[in-house]
């Protein structure tokens, strides 16, 4: 069966995530990033949100990339009182061979938009102070830095909070 892409960016293809996916997105979090997630926090993200997790495929069909959120209700990072629908960029990694392709950049456009399609106002993540790249790529997407986590990892490297609205 051939998989039915939201967006092809390059020679890869984006689309939701399956279960039968979850193998191959537990093994990019392990080769990609220093945190890990429970096989359960996976599916669970994946029944609870699945317009927002989202793989990159490649021509062959192997999966290079994904985007994992969720959609909570809290108070809100953009405005000083209330509260807001937001989704929460959980995790976002690409192999490293295939970064410098544009995946991580449509990734989060398009889980962005599955965020707008739930409802929510406004998007947040927390990314490593040190990964440049990261921080980079969140600022062209529109987000800002609203607060620093100190010691938010495991490792005891500190976090920004970054927010936009949608």
């Amino acid at each position: 069966m051939q998989n039915i892409f939201i967006r092809k960016v390059g020679r890869y293809g984006i689309r939701r995530a399956t279960s039968s996916d979850i193998s191959d997105v537990i093994a990019i979090n392990w080769a990609a990033l220093p945190e890990h997630y429970s096989d359960s926090f996976f599916e669970e993200r994946l029944q609870e949100s699945p317009e927002t997790f989202l793989v990159a495929e490649d021509e062959q069909g192997k999966i290079q990339g994904y985007i994992m959120c969720r959609i909570e209700y809290g108070f809100s990072n953009m405005r000083r009182y209330g509260l807001a629908r937001k989704g929460h960029i959980v995790s976002v990694a690409v192999l490293e061979e295939h970064r410098g392709s544009g995946i991580g950049s449509v990734l989060c456009e398009e889980a962005i938009s599955g965020m707008k399609q739930r409802g929510c106002s406004e998007i947040y993540l927390e990314v490593r102070v040190s990964n440049d790249p990261a921080v980079k790529l969140y600022l062209k997407l529109g987000f800002k830095t609203v607060a620093t986590h100190r010691g938010y990892y495991r490792d005891g490297e500190d976090a920004y909070l970054m927010s936009r609205q949608i």
